[in-house]
């Protein structure tokens, strides 16, 4: 049986969303009580094991008394707050950023995303075959992961996995500026030659698949990859005596990549290479 600390207390703040009531604790952002709520607030940058970024700006709400409209992912809520989700400025807003993304940014593997641009009528093709994209070919130059800038939306989550928030590798960083921005290893280097330990951390929490498993990248590439047909099985890794939880992705029997449940008080969705992507010799059958 999992043992959850209780922690300090916190007292109930109350405010409405959308004209309804609702509690949630101290220190919950908007996006929390929304969801608590049952509200669908899209959000892409948002992680549940980082810090909020404010980068794609999706989950945008309507708050009484602010000039402009705030990010439901980091904004905490108060007492008195009134919020509103789907309003006319909420919505265009929303459909303007998913347009703009959809048309600069490869989103096919984004979860989701197919959904809320037909919620939000939006129309990337508005922008015509002139919309600047950066048409980079996939980063395949190793046997573990794909890095394929083709799909990446800046939201930095990857940055911030690598760096002070989990793994302290600071092998990713961005290079570039305005719409020359982009994510790199460190100095732009070969990956060969950066700091990059292959915990595969950075995957975990890419939301669009410009990271992916490389098994991932050429099942796609191939037409096999098939989601519904996967089973998902969560075991203990047995390479050392950490404990670290792991969810093996299996079609056809054979295992096709590895994730960590964010809730797990050991991992919490993070991985070393062994765990992430030390799973052939379970599978080879010679």
């Amino acid at each position: 049986m999992t043992v959850v600390p209780l922690g300090i207390p916190r007292r109930l703040l109350e405010f409405t969303i959308d004209g309804e009531p609702v509690r949630t604790t101290e220190g919950s952002t908007i996006l929390d009580a929304c969801r608590a709520a049952g509200k669908d607030i899209p959000t892409l940058c948002e992680g549940d094991t980082l810090r909020p970024k404010n980068a794609c700006r999706v989950c945008v709400v309507e708050v009484e008394g602010s000039r402009t409209l705030v990010p439901a992912c980091s904004r905490k809520a108060e007492a008195g707050m009134e919020v509103r989700t789907g309003t006319e400025r909420a919505r265009h807003s929303r459909k303007i950023v998913l347009e703009l993304l959809a048309s600069s940014v490869d989103l096919s593997t984004t979860s989701q995303v197919a959904g809320w641009i037909k919620e939000y009528e939006a129309k990337p093709d508005r922008f015509g075959p002139d919309a600047a994209r950066l048409n980079e070919e996939p980063k395949v130059d190793n046997e573990l992961y794909v890095r394929d800038y083709d799909k990446c939306i800046l939201c930095y989550k990857c940055v911030d996995a690598c760096g002070d928030q989990w793994q302290n590798s600071f092998a990713i960083s961005v290079a570039g500026r305005g719409f020359d921005a982009r994510i790199a290893v460190e100095h732009d280097a070969p990956l060969t030659d950066s700091a990059c330990v292959y915990c595969g951390n950075c995957i975990e929490v890419c939301p669009t698949g410009a990271l992916s498993f490389k098994s991932e990248f050429d099942m796609r590439a191939a037409g096999t990859w098939d989601e519904s047909a996967q089973t998902e099985t969560t075991t203990v890794c047995a390479y050392c005596g950490v404990g670290c939880n792991l969810t093996l992705h299996v079609q056809d029997n054979e295992i096709v990549k590895v994730t960590s449940p964010h809730d797990n008080p050991v991992t919490h969705g993070n991985l070393c290479i062994k765990g992430r992507f030390g799973y052939q010799h379970v599978q080879n059958r010679d």
